[in-house]
């Protein structure tokens, strides 16, 4: 089973990375630089990721200071902030990462059901 893959998303590529999966779960997170918390995220991302092995998820990374027509989209106000996807449909939203085990619940939580 492979890890959930991480891709990068820009404003022309968000769409087909985000919307258009169907049967995967698609956490989007917007990150900056110089934002702490992001930067305590990135560092769990690789471990969270592995609990996760086999999962139908992918995570689209934004930087909302490079894509602000995106954060602006989204109607952020605040980064880290995580949107939750699935079959293009929005299903809710993480403002802040809470730390491991809390990120970990709320995914799994919206993780399509096994078929």
């Amino acid at each position: 089973m492979a890890h959930p893959t991480t891709y990068e998303a820009t404003t022309e590529n968000f769409d087909a990375l985000v919307l258009e999966p169907r049967g995967e779960l698609v956490v989007v997170d917007f990150w900056g630089e110089g934002c702490p918390n992001c930067d305590v995220y990135a560092e769990a991302e690789p471990s969270l990721l592995s609990e996760l092995e086999g999962a139908p998820l992918r995570v689209v990374k934004v930087n909302a200071y490079q894509q602000e027509e995106l954060a602006r989209r989204f109607g952020l106000y605040g980064i880290p902030t995580f949107l939750l996807f699935r079959d293009g449909k929005l299903l809710g939203k993480m403002s802040q990462y809470y730390g491991r085990e809390y990120w970990l619940g709320v995914v799994r939580e919206n993780l399509p059901a096994a078929s």
